[in-house]
């Protein structure tokens, strides 16, 4: 393996590397990004948690209504769990709320409420990775965090002409042992934030600017006319369709909901209650109130929502084991919800009573 490392280092050396992504930064990359105008090592991680698989347009007005009402680590630590997760509310992949809430109870419990800055320290703290524990470092302290996400795969994949699947294990250690490299001593800060910007501006999936890329001349895809071949693509699989069932219990003043369990798909949200698809094949008293699909990473959901007739003689009852309550129609707003069932109970509010 370090024979095989030592044959990409030798492309460029890592002082020039770091030369050339930092200059380019300060002159091109993006600089008025709201998390950029503060070192707040807690900004940094609600910054960091929320821009996980999400994109930066869509996370900046969730990060500015965040700290509107989170100020402050210690704050956050203390809210209320619905609260959270009614504030992260359609930013989606939920368990990144709850891992940030857990991380400030931690620091605040374990660290006295200031976040470390040692790497073997930060990994320690709940939902904080290799990758944010290097941005961590890199953003909030200025260390030598490395870090290796989605933009910087792409480009060094390209970069270094790397073939083959970047998401099998070797692969992973050969990407996090060129970042070790290649991550300067001093000026981690914009060098960290230039290998995003390259990644997410110039080396793009598609039509990359080659012609803008400060690597350029040493760019071994584009040297090998490789750039549209690289990063080799999986062939996608047919995600599969699961079917679900809920039941609509409701009145002009509120609906029945259920709090999710800690596992499963939305965890800890308030949904409509889940019903047993036997039990309800099993029973004659219902009818179809209304559908929606949804897309998971990993799965299809085909949801039908049913409607217990007034005079049905078979009980419909929810999945057991879980935390219920009728909610009224103006308290919504205050508790976390699945963006599709959101989006339904939006479309079926009871309409206000006439005017007089």
């Amino acid at each position: 393996m370090q024979q095989f490392i030592e044959s990409f280092q030798s492309i460029i050396d890592s002082q020039l590397f770091a030369q050339q992504v930092i200059a380019w930064q300060h002159r091109h990359g993006r600089n008025d990004l709201p998390w950029q105008n503060t070192a707040d090592p807690y900004h940094v991680l609600v910054s960091e948690l929320m821009l996980q698989q999400t994109q930066v347009t869509t996370v900046i007005p969730y990060y500015q209504r965040w700290l509107e009402r989170f100020p402050t680590l210690e704050q956050l630590a203390t809210a209320d769990t619905d609260e959270v997760m009614a504030l992260w509310q359609g930013l989606g992949y939920y368990s990144r709320a709850r891992n940030l809430h857990r991380a400030a109870q931690q620091i605040c419990r374990d660290y006295a409420g200031q976040i470390p800055k040692a790497a073997n320290e930060l990994r320690e703290i709940s939902g904080i990775g290799a990758y944010t524990a290097g941005a961590i470092r890199a953003f909030a302290y200025d260390l030598d965090g490395v870090i290796v996400d989605g933009n910087v795969k792409r480009l060094f994949s390209r970069f270094f002409a790397i073939t083959g699947d970047l998401t099998s294990a070797s692969q992973q250690r050969l990407l996090w042992r060129l970042a070790e490299h290649y991550t300067p001593p001093t000026d981690n800060r914009r060098y960290a934030q230039g290998l995003l910007d390259l990644g997410a501006t110039v080396c793009t999936p598609r039509q990359p600017r080659c012609t803008e890329c400060p690597l350029q001349q040493h760019c071994q895809a584009l040297q090998q006319g490789r750039v549209d071949e690289l990063p080799e693509r999986k062939l996608k699989t047919q995600l599969p369709i699961r079917s679900g069932y809920f039941l609509w219990h409701a009145s002009a003043t509120g609906i029945l909901l259920e709090q999710r369990p800690n596992d499963g798909i939305w965890p800890l949200l308030w949904c409509l209650p889940e019903v047993d698809q036997q039990q309800l094949m099993n029973a004659n008293d219902w009818s179809e109130h209304g559908r929606f699909n949804h897309t998971f990473s990993h799965y299809k959901l085909q949801a039908q929502i049913v409607i217990q007739s007034a005079a049905g003689q078979t009980s419909i009852e929810p999945c057991q084991g879980r935390q219920q309550r009728i909610i009224a129609w103006h308290q919504l707003s205050s508790f976390g919800l699945p963006a599709p069932i959101a989006k339904y109970l939006s479309g079926h509010l009871p309409k206000p009573p006439p005017s007089t």
